[in-house]
């Protein structure tokens, strides 16, 4: 196995808690009205049922960034594996339901610690020249789990009253591979520098064939040194900071999760019956996967801000035509033809680039920090969606369709937020992005 070889497996490795952070988050999209009426819930409880693996998210990503800079990136790895683990046998085996809720919230934590520690260690082992695309396959893993969740559901539909248990207990499988494949991979390189072991660090980047490791290394600590702070919230990283809550913010605010979540209940909403409901569910998936494996594969070439200029576009337009199509004026299959363009545009914008530009943006003595704070932005967000969703189509005129107005609007701020403020970090290494940003340098990282 060749250099660059060994970097893709170990990137391979570590995505696949994405393939688990995407199963958890859209399995429930099929389980979701069962559960309601196994414990019969009211709107506002089966929206809280839905949305407790959210919060667990947001615990995840709060507290994921300390053990990782404490106690490594691949230990705290191991942990989010168990976590899946027993959050699938727990859902799928429990009848009782504050047992099913603390079960969610623990696959929430790995969920929200997977979207820390996952792009943070690709990142920190992959060459500037193809880091947007090894980064980019953890999200391309996310959604192919959501694509393997969305084709579950619909196996399992006809399963019996049970099949719910079916549909989240198949989690189980994929952990424990998760687990074990864990054991063939090395810590980050960085990490280890961070530490002051240089010896392990130099070992780690002459297996993934670094050309010139005495150079990485020299920028590497000149970084520590230029800049001492080790809080997050100190003047220097401000801009980071606010790039990075901005997006994540804006991520969430396209309507992803509300759609990832509810997706058989928005299309029988539209008229489609709910075995086809489930199929186009399926359809959903299979559009993330193929175009987020587009954006993966062209965000080196063409740069984060390109794809999220264009996918903002895309997404104001079909979240619009979406939310006019179901107030049941178009009729047939149009609503499900502007579900798709949405899914679409944001799944090679915004669903590629996330993680890769979070996990690049944040010098090395905080990035575990700043990681944490773009997910817990970003599941925080999610969380609050998710859970006001139902309620809002349940209890509001209209609501979904509103939601999706609201939806459109919010893509055209994040249209304008990334062409006046979003800075481009394809081709630099990370110590060259960090320079850039510390002196104030930002055109040497932009269009």
């Amino acid at each position: 196995m060749n250099s660059l070889t060994k970097v893709y497996y170990w990137s391979f490795v570590v995505a696949l808690g994405g393939f688990l952070f995407g199963l958890d988050t859209a399995v429930i999209s099929g389980a979701e009205k069962a559960i309601q009426i196994y414990w019969k819930l009211s709107s506002v409880a089966h929206g809280f049922t839905i949305a407790s693996g959210l919060i667990g998210t947001v615990i995840g990503a709060i507290f994921a960034g300390a053990p990782a800079q404490k106690y490594g990136r691949k230990k705290v790895l191991f942990v989010i594996s168990v976590l899946y683990l027993v959050c699938a046998l727990g859902c799928a085996l429990t009848t009782d339901w504050l047992i099913f809720l603390v079960a969610r919230i623990l696959g929430g934590v790995a969920v929200g610690a997977s979207s820390v520690v996952g792009p943070m260690y690709i990142a920190e082992i992959s060459p500037a020249r193809v880091r947007g695309r090894l980064v980019g396959s953890f999200q391309l893993n996310v959604v192919f789990g959501i694509m393997m969740a969305y084709i579950s559901n619909y196996l399992f539909i006809d399963a019996g009253e049970e099949a719910w248990r079916w549909m989240l207990g198949v989690q189980a499988f994929p952990s424990f591979i998760f687990f074990g494949l864990l054991f063939t991979i090395p810590e980050s390189p960085r990490w280890y520098l961070l530490k002051g072991d240089e010896v392990s660090a130099r070992k780690v980047l002459s297996r993934s064939g670094e050309t010139d490791i005495s150079k990485l290394v020299a920028d590497f600590s000149s970084s520590m040194t230029d800049s001492q702070s080790v809080s997050l919230f100190n003047t220097n990283y401000r801009k980071p900071v606010l790039f990075v809550v901005l997006l994540a913010t804006f991520n969430q605010l396209t309507g992803i999760n509300a759609l990832l979540y509810f997706a058989p209940r928005i299309f029988e909403m539209a008229g489609i019956g709910q075995e086809d409901a489930f199929l186009q569910s399926v359809s959903v998936g299979l559009t993330l996967f193929i175009f987020t494996f587009s954006g993966v594969s062209v965000i080196d070439r063409f740069g984060r801000r390109t794809l999220l200029l264009v996918g903002s576009l895309g997404m104001t337009c079909f979240l619009a035509l979406s939310g006019w199509a179901l107030t049941g004026a178009s009729g047939g299959y149009f609503p499900m033809i502007c579900l798709m363009g949405f899914i679409v545009f944001f799944s090679f914008s915004q669903g590629a680039v996330i993680w890769v530009f979070i996990s690049e943006i944040f010098p090395n003595q905080v990035r575990s920090q700043g990681q944490s704070l773009g997910s817990t932005t970003h599941w925080l967000m999610a969380a609050v969606i998710s859970f006001l969703f139902p309620v809002i189509a349940d209890e509001v005129p209209n609501g979904i369709q509103f939601s999706f107005y609201f939806f459109s609007f919010m893509m055209v701020l994040h249209f304008l937020f990334v062409w006046k403020m979003l800075p481009e970090t394809k081709g630099k290494s990370l110590e060259e992005i960090q320079k850039a940003m510390e002196g104030n340098k930002l055109h040497e990282i932009t269009i």
